[in-house]
């Protein structure tokens, strides 16, 4: 009887102990699966977006004009503005940048690819054009809502930013350009041929 009594009064508290474990680790449970699927159901609008290319970069432009009308009427927040062109330009930069490094590409024997040579091979970027386009929708809905608090608003002589800015994105490009003309390659694949297009015959060409 003892023994029996014993276990009846061991089992009880163990089992209070699971229901209140159980108890307070469903809502968080539930909130894991909720932020989940929510951000299941955001890739996979992402993903549906990709091969609209042209509607993407409007929704961006639509984007890019809802911030800087917000920022014309309330007339402030310049700093934010500032930042968010240093965050571009540092897209831009990677947007225009091989993936693989050309000097490590030189030492190897490697060439990027350019439009005398490697006619079937594409140019990759460092950052893919859907990340560059993510990275400044992004971008301007962070700069968007910074607008509506006051401890961003800091005073600033815009003119100066822009002056800076211009500055910046006039050396960086040149800086850019003075790459791609020393190692030979264009950051785009216009002119390049494609699988499934069937170059012109020689008869044709010689005519």
């Amino acid at each position: 009887m003892e023994s029996a009594t014993t276990g009846g009064v061991s089992a009880a508290p163990t089992e209070d102990l699971q229901s209140s474990g159980s108890s307070s680790s469903s809502p968080a449970d539930a909130v894991s699966r909720l932020i989940h699927a929510v951000e299941q159901r955001q890739q996979h609008l992402l993903d549906k977006t990709v091969p609209h290319v042209l509607y993407r970069w409007i929704a961006c432009l639509c984007v890019v004009l809802i911030y800087f009308v917000r920022v014309y009427l309330v007339e402030g927040f310049y700093i934010i503005t500032y930042a968010i062109g240093i965050y571009l330009l540092n897209l831009i930069i990677a947007f225009l940048s091989p993936q693989d490094d050309p000097e490590a590409s030189l030492t190897t024997g490697g060439t990027l690819p350019t439009r005398g040579s490697d006619e079937y091979r594409p140019f990759v970027r460092r950052l893919p054009e859907f990340k560059f386009w993510l990275s400044i929708i992004r971008a301007f809905v962070i700069g968007f809502t910074m607008t509506f608090f006051e401890v961003f608003d800091v005073p600033v002589f815009w003119p100066i930013l822009l002056f800076y800015w211009v500055m910046l994105f006039f050396l960086t490009m040149r800086k850019q350009i003075q790459h791609m003309i020393k190692y030979r390659y264009v950051p785009f694949s216009f002119g390049k041929q494609q699988y499934g297009k069937k170059p012109a015959p020689a008869a044709e060409s010689s005519e």
